[in-house]
């Protein structure tokens, strides 16, 4: 349940929660037009840090060069934006939601005459799939629907418009009894969750889907990977069959909101012991740690707020 109190920053002033609106034929309302980022701010013994901002505004940023979306501000003056939205909030963890989207000119296909607006919103928002699925683990089906091929619409960017796909996986796994569902990509292999990035577990090792199963490149995928290299463990890319899923000895989500979920069941079929198995664990273990700053921050993941 999102928040209706605060201040949001809207092409960069401060307004009223309530006053942040659009046209309604601005571009992006009719046609998907937008960019955007999801970011996760943590409240630490060392304070409040925000995790991998700039590696999240260099992503934002490289999906409106996709879209050809010229950012009327730089990456620092986002990432400036950004703290200044959780200090004025008086937020000591929040998720964070920076926009970049088409707004109202002209309506038709042509994006371009349309001007660009940036909104950033920040509120108070716990667990994606609750505090108990970290531990305990969420049932997933693979859904029917498909993610899409590489030469229909550019994976490779967070756009709005590329959701509509994930919110018929997701509404299709609600409908199943499901907590999330699983895409398969163009060619019927494994890709990734309606809004995570997926990891197998299989005999000591790490297996998670190449960029080119039409995925979005996660932050928090590409810290597991980091994480996993550091312990030993051996981490593969690889195009991974449906079948494989099943045959898992562990399985996890991850994203920014997310994080590390364990996955329990697949299609109702238990993985592993039907619950998070020990490398998911370690490996939560060690995020949630540097998270915490009860380790060093040995990556610089961590922004703090001063």
């Amino acid at each position: 349940m999102l928040s209706n109190k605060g201040k949001i920053w809207f092409n960069n002033r401060f307004i009223e929660w309530d006053e942040a609106k659009i046209h309604v034929l601005s571009h992006v309302v009719h046609y998907g037009s937008s960019v955007f980022e999801g970011i996760r701010c943590y409240k630490n013994k060392e304070g409040s840090a925000i995790f991998r901002l700039e590696d999240h505004i260099r992503r934002l940023f490289n999906s409106a060069k996709i879209y050809m979306i010229d950012i009327p501000y730089t990456q620092e003056e986002i990432c400036e934006a950004i703290i200044e939205t959780i200090k004025v909030n008086n937020l000591e963890e929040c998720y964070i939601r920076p926009i970049v989207f088409r707004g109202y000119k002209e309506l038709g296909v042509n994006p371009l005459n349309c001007p660009v607006e940036v909104v950033i919103a920040a509120w108070e928002w716990g667990s994606y799939f609750g505090q108990e699925a970290l531990e305990e683990g969420v049932d997933v089906g693979v859904s029917t629907w498909r993610r899409m091929a590489p030469n229909t619409l550019p994976n490779m960017a967070k756009a709005g418009g590329n959701y509509l796909n994930s919110q018929l996986v997701k509404m299709e796994a609600i409908k199943h009894g499901y907590d999330e569902g699983i895409m398969l990509d163009y060619n019927g292999m494994v890709s990734e969750g309606s809004g995570e990035n997926i990891f197998i577990v299989k005999d000591g090792e790490l297996y998670t889907p190449p960029v080119s199963s039409s995925l979005l490149p996660g932050i928090t995928r590409d810290s597991v990977i980091r994480l996993a290299n550091e312990m030993g463990i051996n981490v593969k890319e690889e195009r991974i069959p449906r079948e494989m899923l099943y045959l898992a000895d562990e399985l996890f989500f991850t994203g920014t909101a997310a994080e590390i979920t364990p996955i329990r069941s697949v299609d109702g079929i238990k993985i592993g012991d039907g619950r998070r198995g020990p490398l998911t664990e370690k490996l939560q273990d060690s995020f949630f740690k540097i998270l915490r700053a009860e380790v060093d921050d040995r990556f610089e993941w961590l922004t703090y707020i001063e």
